[in-house]
């Protein structure tokens, strides 16, 4: 995805943990961050807790919501992937895209991969591996223009 292009729709999901969301509940309201993610990268769980710290911290003012992305046969297993999101607790919304259908409308090769959406749903930020201090840069940016506006 380029900067400025539009949320993609959010379907083909295997399944939904935590509750499903669609593109037309996350934009409007607020930015959306997306958190892509698989059971089987270190650094995912090592970002884990900074993504639950933008979720806990700006719960008013930004959308979280992961995708686990499977990178091989062995990411597809949906017990692990539960078991994984609670020893995380990854309470978001999270897409299950086994069959990567929502990695390919975000032209996503990556995990950890982060797209930040503004709230009219426009790609404002993207970034892979470590989420550290750019990305939090990046969201404080979108919510202090969503304010102001």
């Amino acid at each position: 995805m380029k900067l400025r292009e539009s949320m993609p729709e959010l379907t083909g999901a295997t399944e939904w943990l935590n509750g499903e969301v669609t593109r037309d509940q996350l934009v409007g309201e607020k930015p959306t961050l997306f958190h892509f993610w698989s059971i089987s990268c270190h650094l995912c769980k090592k970002d884990m807790p900074q993504i639950n710290q933008f979720r806990d911290n700006f719960k008013d003012r930004l959308q979280v919501v992961a995708v686990h992305m499977p990178r091989s046969e062995q990411d597809l297993n949906m017990e692990e992937i539960k078991q994984v999101a609670d020893e995380h607790d990854l309470t978001q919304p999270i897409f299950i895209d086994n069959e990567r259908r929502l990695t390919a409308a975000f032209e996503n090769q990556y995990v950890p991969a982060y797209y930040l959406f503004d709230k009219d749903g426009n790609l404002r930020h993207y970034q892979v591996g470590s989420c550290g201090k750019m990305l939090e840069k990046r969201v404080l940016r979108v919510i202090d223009e969503m304010e102001k506006a």
